[in-house]
Protein backbone atom coordinates (compact mmCIF):
# COMPACT_ATOMS: atom_id res chain seq x y z
CA UNK A 1 0.00 0.00 0.00
CA UNK A 2 0.96 3.60 -0.56
CA UNK A 3 2.31 4.79 2.59
CA UNK A 4 1.44 8.54 2.31
CA UNK A 5 -1.76 10.77 1.41
CA UNK A 6 -4.27 8.52 2.82
CA UNK A 7 -7.29 8.82 4.84
CA UNK A 8 -6.64 5.94 7.48
CA UNK A 9 -9.54 5.21 10.26
CA UNK A 10 -7.70 2.49 13.25
CA UNK A 11 -9.17 1.20 15.83
CA UNK A 12 -8.12 0.82 19.09
CA UNK A 13 -5.81 3.87 18.35
CA UNK A 14 -5.68 6.10 21.89
CA UNK A 15 -2.62 3.59 23.21
CA UNK A 16 -0.08 0.72 22.54
CA UNK A 17 0.58 -0.77 18.86
CA UNK A 18 -2.76 1.09 17.08
CA UNK A 19 -1.17 4.93 18.45
CA UNK A 20 2.01 4.02 17.85
CA UNK A 21 0.87 3.04 13.89
CA UNK A 22 -0.85 6.63 13.92
CA UNK A 23 2.19 8.28 15.06
CA UNK A 24 3.85 7.34 11.99
CA UNK A 25 1.37 7.45 9.84
CA UNK A 26 0.68 10.81 10.52
CA UNK A 27 4.43 11.79 10.24
CA UNK A 28 4.40 10.36 6.64
CA UNK A 29 1.74 12.49 5.57
CA UNK A 30 -1.78 10.76 6.36
CA UNK A 31 -5.02 11.95 7.91
CA UNK A 32 -5.60 9.42 10.92
CA UNK A 33 -8.51 8.61 12.74
CA UNK A 34 -8.45 6.90 15.90
CA UNK A 35 -11.32 5.30 18.10
CA UNK A 36 -11.61 4.14 21.57
CA UNK A 37 -13.95 3.81 24.26
CA UNK A 38 -12.43 6.46 26.46
CA UNK A 39 -12.56 10.17 25.84
CA UNK A 40 -9.69 11.16 28.03
CA UNK A 41 -7.18 8.48 26.74
CA UNK A 42 -7.90 9.67 23.38
CA UNK A 43 -7.36 13.18 24.51
CA UNK A 44 -4.01 11.94 25.66
CA UNK A 45 -3.17 10.77 22.72
CA UNK A 46 -4.12 13.80 20.95
CA UNK A 47 -2.12 15.92 22.77
CA UNK A 48 0.93 13.42 22.10
CA UNK A 49 0.12 13.47 18.01
CA UNK A 50 -0.79 16.88 17.07
CA UNK A 51 -3.01 16.44 14.25
CA UNK A 52 -5.00 13.30 15.18
CA UNK A 53 -8.75 13.40 14.58
CA UNK A 54 -10.58 11.15 17.22
CA UNK A 55 -14.23 9.48 17.83
CA UNK A 56 -15.01 7.82 21.25
CA UNK A 57 -17.07 4.37 19.91
CA UNK A 58 -17.61 1.04 21.40
CA UNK A 59 -17.14 -1.47 18.68
CA UNK A 60 -18.15 -4.13 20.54
CA UNK A 61 -21.89 -2.47 19.91
CA UNK A 62 -23.42 -3.49 16.31
CA UNK A 63 -25.23 -0.01 16.17
CA UNK A 64 -21.79 2.20 16.80
CA UNK A 65 -19.97 -0.14 14.35
CA UNK A 66 -22.47 1.40 11.44
CA UNK A 67 -22.63 4.71 13.26
CA UNK A 68 -18.76 5.03 12.79
CA UNK A 69 -18.74 3.76 9.45
CA UNK A 70 -21.66 6.21 8.56
CA UNK A 71 -19.58 9.46 10.73
CA UNK A 72 -16.48 8.81 9.02
CA UNK A 73 -17.81 8.37 5.22
CA UNK A 74 -20.19 11.16 5.27
CA UNK A 75 -17.22 13.53 7.27
CA UNK A 76 -14.54 11.84 5.63
CA UNK A 77 -15.21 10.56 2.52
CA UNK A 78 -12.18 10.32 1.33
CA UNK A 79 -11.07 7.35 3.65
CA UNK A 80 -9.75 4.55 2.06
CA UNK A 81 -7.64 2.66 4.81
CA UNK A 82 -9.17 0.51 7.81
CA UNK A 83 -6.82 -0.89 10.89
CA UNK A 84 -8.78 -3.17 12.50
CA UNK A 85 -6.48 -3.05 15.68
CA UNK A 86 -8.71 -2.78 18.66
CA UNK A 87 -8.20 -5.91 21.13
CA UNK A 88 -7.98 -7.26 24.38
CA UNK A 89 -6.75 -10.28 26.08
CA UNK A 90 -7.66 -12.70 29.25
CA UNK A 91 -5.86 -15.50 30.55
CA UNK A 92 -8.20 -17.70 32.35
CA UNK A 93 -8.59 -21.63 33.48
CA UNK A 94 -11.53 -23.17 31.69
CA UNK A 95 -11.66 -25.17 35.24
CA UNK A 96 -11.73 -21.90 37.07
CA UNK A 97 -14.48 -20.06 34.80
CA UNK A 98 -17.65 -19.29 36.01
CA UNK A 99 -19.38 -19.43 32.62
CA UNK A 100 -22.56 -19.58 33.93
CA UNK A 101 -22.90 -16.36 35.52
CA UNK A 102 -19.85 -14.45 33.63
CA UNK A 103 -20.40 -15.15 30.31
CA UNK A 104 -20.42 -11.44 29.47
CA UNK A 105 -16.90 -11.21 30.50
CA UNK A 106 -15.85 -13.72 28.33
CA UNK A 107 -17.73 -13.00 25.41
CA UNK A 108 -16.40 -9.23 25.27
CA UNK A 109 -13.23 -10.59 24.36
CA UNK A 110 -14.98 -12.29 21.32
CA UNK A 111 -17.14 -9.45 20.31
CA UNK A 112 -13.82 -7.04 20.27
CA UNK A 113 -11.19 -9.43 18.60
CA UNK A 114 -13.60 -11.15 15.96
CA UNK A 115 -17.09 -9.78 15.42
CA UNK A 116 -16.52 -6.09 15.50
CA UNK A 117 -13.41 -6.30 12.74
CA UNK A 118 -15.56 -8.89 10.51
CA UNK A 119 -18.56 -6.54 11.05
CA UNK A 120 -16.05 -3.00 10.11
CA UNK A 121 -14.14 -5.03 7.16
CA UNK A 122 -17.87 -5.54 5.43
CA UNK A 123 -18.95 -2.35 5.83
CA UNK A 124 -15.85 -0.46 4.40
CA UNK A 125 -15.10 -3.24 1.24
CA UNK A 126 -18.03 -2.06 -0.78
CA UNK A 127 -16.88 1.28 -0.02
CA UNK A 128 -13.30 1.20 -0.35
CA UNK A 129 -13.19 -0.51 -4.24
CA UNK A 130 -14.82 2.14 -5.67
CA UNK A 131 -11.75 4.40 -4.79
CA UNK A 132 -8.44 4.02 -7.02
CA UNK A 133 -6.14 3.08 -3.80
CA UNK A 134 -7.49 1.21 -0.86
CA UNK A 135 -6.18 -1.11 2.12
CA UNK A 136 -7.76 -3.35 5.08
CA UNK A 137 -4.88 -4.26 7.81
CA UNK A 138 -6.29 -6.61 10.23
CA UNK A 139 -3.88 -6.80 12.90
CA UNK A 140 -3.97 -10.73 14.46
CA UNK A 141 -1.11 -11.86 16.20
CA UNK A 142 1.58 -14.69 16.35
CA UNK A 143 -1.11 -16.52 18.49
CA UNK A 144 -3.48 -17.05 15.70
CA UNK A 145 -0.90 -19.65 14.38
CA UNK A 146 0.58 -20.91 17.80
CA UNK A 147 -2.02 -21.09 20.33
CA UNK A 148 -1.42 -19.57 24.05
CA UNK A 149 -3.15 -21.98 25.99
CA UNK A 150 -3.33 -19.86 28.86
CA UNK A 151 -5.59 -17.05 26.63
CA UNK A 152 -7.89 -19.74 24.94
CA UNK A 153 -10.40 -17.03 23.39
CA UNK A 154 -8.01 -14.94 22.44
CA UNK A 155 -5.66 -17.18 20.54
CA UNK A 156 -9.00 -18.65 19.01
CA UNK A 157 -10.39 -15.43 17.82
CA UNK A 158 -7.11 -14.25 15.91
CA UNK A 159 -6.83 -17.35 14.25
CA UNK A 160 -10.21 -16.84 13.06
CA UNK A 161 -9.48 -13.16 11.85
CA UNK A 162 -6.47 -14.79 10.40
CA UNK A 163 -9.08 -17.25 8.22
CA UNK A 164 -11.22 -14.40 7.51
CA UNK A 165 -8.79 -11.84 6.37
CA UNK A 166 -7.41 -14.68 3.55
CA UNK A 167 -10.57 -14.95 2.35
CA UNK A 168 -11.11 -11.16 2.12
CA UNK A 169 -8.54 -11.04 0.24
CA UNK A 170 -9.28 -13.16 -2.40
CA UNK A 171 -12.63 -11.72 -2.53
CA UNK A 172 -11.12 -8.56 -3.63
CA UNK A 173 -8.17 -9.71 -5.55
CA UNK A 174 -9.64 -7.95 -8.61
CA UNK A 175 -10.43 -4.44 -6.79
CA UNK A 176 -8.11 -1.68 -5.67
CA UNK A 177 -8.26 -3.11 -2.31
CA UNK A 178 -5.49 -4.75 -0.61
CA UNK A 179 -5.42 -6.89 2.19
CA UNK A 180 -2.88 -7.31 4.94
CA UNK A 181 -2.48 -8.84 7.76
CA UNK A 182 0.06 -7.64 10.43
CA UNK A 183 0.85 -10.69 12.90
CA UNK A 184 2.52 -9.33 15.88
CA UNK A 185 4.78 -11.59 18.15
CA UNK A 186 4.68 -10.23 22.63
CA UNK A 187 4.86 -6.27 21.97
CA UNK A 188 5.94 -4.23 25.26
CA UNK A 189 2.02 -3.03 25.73
CA UNK A 190 -0.49 -3.04 28.42
CA UNK A 191 -2.57 -5.89 26.27
CA UNK A 192 -4.22 -8.21 29.21
CA UNK A 193 -2.88 -5.59 31.67
CA UNK A 194 0.03 -3.86 32.81
CA UNK A 195 2.95 -5.50 33.21
CA UNK A 196 2.08 -8.97 31.05
CA UNK A 197 4.03 -8.25 28.34
CA UNK A 198 7.46 -6.58 29.73
CA UNK A 199 9.07 -9.26 28.08
CA UNK A 200 7.87 -8.38 24.31
CA UNK A 201 9.34 -6.69 21.45
CA UNK A 202 10.28 -3.20 22.25
CA UNK A 203 7.13 -1.10 20.94
CA UNK A 204 8.72 1.70 18.57
CA UNK A 205 11.02 -1.34 16.97
CA UNK A 206 8.07 -3.07 16.31
CA UNK A 207 6.03 -0.52 14.74
CA UNK A 208 9.22 -0.04 12.67
CA UNK A 209 9.31 -3.46 11.16
CA UNK A 210 6.17 -3.57 10.46
CA UNK A 211 5.96 -0.03 8.30
CA UNK A 212 9.55 -1.71 6.55
CA UNK A 213 6.86 -4.50 5.43
CA UNK A 214 4.20 -2.31 4.09
CA UNK A 215 6.97 -0.13 2.75
CA UNK A 216 7.97 -3.40 0.83
CA UNK A 217 4.07 -4.07 -0.32
CA UNK A 218 3.65 -7.73 2.23
CA UNK A 219 0.45 -8.78 2.38
CA UNK A 220 1.29 -10.63 5.51
CA UNK A 221 3.87 -9.24 8.42
CA UNK A 222 5.09 -10.69 11.06
CA UNK A 223 8.18 -9.46 13.28
CA UNK A 224 10.78 -11.03 15.49
CA UNK A 225 9.18 -14.40 16.65
CA UNK A 226 6.05 -14.45 15.07
CA UNK A 227 8.33 -14.65 11.75
CA UNK A 228 8.71 -18.30 11.63
CA UNK A 229 5.27 -18.77 13.11
CA UNK A 230 3.77 -17.91 9.81
CA UNK A 231 5.21 -20.90 7.86
CA UNK A 232 5.46 -23.75 11.29
CA UNK A 233 4.73 -27.15 10.07
CA UNK A 234 1.84 -28.35 11.93
CA UNK A 235 4.39 -30.51 14.14
CA UNK A 236 6.14 -27.67 14.77
CA UNK A 237 3.05 -25.86 15.77
CA UNK A 238 2.33 -28.71 18.23
CA UNK A 239 5.27 -28.51 19.88
CA UNK A 240 5.82 -24.69 20.00
CA UNK A 241 2.00 -24.34 21.50
CA UNK A 242 3.32 -27.37 24.22
CA UNK A 243 6.27 -25.67 25.52
CA UNK A 244 4.31 -22.35 25.94
CA UNK A 245 1.94 -23.63 28.06
CA UNK A 246 3.85 -25.70 29.90
CA UNK A 247 6.17 -22.31 30.25
CA UNK A 248 3.58 -20.56 31.70
CA UNK A 249 0.85 -22.74 32.56
CA UNK A 250 1.59 -21.95 36.75
CA UNK A 251 0.55 -18.32 35.88
CA UNK A 252 -3.42 -19.99 36.19
CA UNK A 253 -2.88 -21.21 39.57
Amino acid sequence: MKLSNNTILITGGSAGIGLAFAERFVKAGNTVIVTGRREHVLQSAKDKVPGLITRVSDLDIESERAALFDWVTANYPEVNVLVNNAGIQQRFSVLKADAKSNWAYFNKELTTNIEAPIHLSMLFAPFFATKADAAIINVTSGLAFTPFAIAPIYSATKAALHSFTMSLRHQLSDTSVEVIEVAPPAVNTDLGGTGLHVHGEPLDAFADGIFEGLAEGLSEIGYGTSVARLRMSRDEIDQYAASMYNATKNMLE
